[in-house]
C-alpha cells in the first residue's frame, strides 16, 4: 500500500482508493443526503405544477423525472469529488488498474438484460399477485413515462453505481488496511447504505436491496471495474420500469415501499440476479486464468501498450 494518506494503493478495485478519514466520511454521508434533499425539493416542485397526489407511491411522468434528475445529478457530482479527495484521475473511480471497457459493458448488459426477462416472466408465472400489474394499456401518461425513462433511467442507475460501489465502496475500505478486511467491510457498509436510500420501510424489501448492494458489489470487485455493476443496474430498472408501466392499465406508475411490499416472492428476482454474479464472476475469472487483463484493448494505467483482447 502507498504510505501516502491519499492516491492508488496496490489493493484491488474497491479498497483502491486511499483518502484520510475526514474526507471518506464526506463520501460516504453527503451524497446520498444530498441525493434525498434535491430528490424532495424537485418532487415538490413537481406536486406544484401538477397538484397533490393521494399516494406517495405513484409517480407521474413529471415525478418521474424529477426523482430521476436527483439522482443523475448527485452520481456526477459524486465523481470528482472523489477523485479530488483521493488525488486520482475519475477514470480510476470507474475502473482500475484497466480502462473503462465500453465493449465489457455491452457484453454484460445482454446479459443482464436475459436475466431480467427471466426474472419478470418467473414472478408472472410464480408470483403475479404480488406483481403491480393490472392489465396492458397504452395512454398518453404511459408514452410519457417510457420515453423518461428510456432518456433518464440508465443515467439514473450508473448514477447509483457511481455513488456506492464506486465511492462509497472504496471510501469504506479506505479506514483499513488488510484488503480483505477493507473489501468486506467496504460492501456491506455500502451496500446498507444503498438499501437505506430507497426508504423502503418493509424488511424484506431493505434486505432484498442489500442483497442487490452486495451482488453489484461482489460484480465490482471481481471484474475491477463499474462496467458489470452498470450493466445489470440499467437492464433490471429500465426493463422493470418500463414492464410495469405497459401492464398499469395506462396509468401511472407505482413504486410500493411500505410495509408488505416485500415478501418471499422477492427470492425469485434473487436468483436471476445471483446468475448474473455468477455470469461475471466466470467471465472474469476464465480471462484472469488465461494471463489476459483487459477486453478490447483498453490497456491498464500507465501501459504503454495494449495486449492481446481476451476471447468472448
Amino acid at each position: 500500500m502507498t504510505s501516502s494518506n491519499t492516491g492508488i494503493n496496490d489493493r484491488r478495485f474497491g479498497a483502491h482508493l486511499s483518502m484520510s478519514r475526514w474526507k471518506s466520511l464526506i463520501v460516504i454521508i453527503v451524497p446520498p443526503i444530498a441525493m434525498i434533499i434535491l430528490q424532495v425539493a424537485l418532487y415538490q416542485v413537481a406536486t406544484l405544477i401538477e397538484g397533490p397526489s393521494d399516494r406517495s407511491e405513484i409517480l407521474s411522468p413529471l415525478r418521474l423525472l424529477a426523482v430521476n434528475i436527483s439522482m443523475i445529478v448527485t452520481g456526477l457530482l459524486t465523481v470528482p469529488i472523489v477523485a479530488g479527495f483521493a488525488k486520482v484521475s475519475w477514470r480510476d473511480v470507474l475502473s482500475y488498474p484497466r480502462g473503462f471497457d465500453f465493449r465489457r459493458l455491452t457484453v454484460y448488459l445482454g446479459w443482464a438484460l436475459g436475466f431480467t426477462v427471466l426474472g419478470n416472466a418467473a414472478l408472472g408465472v410464480f408470483a403475479i399477485d404480488h406483481t403491480p400489474w393490472v392489465g396492458f394499456g397504452i395512454t398518453g401518461t404511459t408514452v410519457a413515462l417510457i420515453v423518461i425513462m428510456l432518456l433518464t433511467t440508465p443515467l439514473t442507475a450508473a448514477a447509483e453505481e457511481l455513488m456506492f460501489r464506486g465511492a462509497a465502496m472504496p471510501a469504506v475500505a479506505s479506514w483499513v488496511r488488510p484488503e480483505r478486511v477493507a473489501l468486506g467491510l467496504g460492501i456491506v457498509v455500502s451496500s446498507v447504505l444503498f438499501a437505506a436510500s430507497h426508504i423502503a420501510s418493509d424488511l424484506w424489501l431493505f434486505s432484498y436491496h442489500v442483497f442487490l448492494g452486495l451482488a453489484t458489489a461482489m460484480m465490482a470487485i471481481r471484474s475491477r471495474g463499474l462496467e458489470a455493476p452498470i450493466a445489470w443496474h440499467i437492464a433490471n430498472n429500465t426493463f422493470t420500469a418500463i414492464l410495469n408501466t405497459l401492464l398499469a392499465g395506462g396509468g401511472e406508475f407505482s413504486v410500493a415501499r411500505s410495509e408488505g411490499a416485500g415478501g418471499p416472492h422477492l427470492l425469485i428476482p434473487v436468483v436471476f440476479v445471483l446468475a448474473t454474479v455468477v455470469v461475471v464472476w466466470m467471465r472474469e475469472g476464465r480471462a484472469q486464468k488465461s494471463g489476459v487483463t483487459i477486453d478490447s484493448g483498453s490497456p491498464p494505467r500507465g501501459a504503454s501498450s495494449s495486449p492481446p483482447p481476451c476471447s468472448q
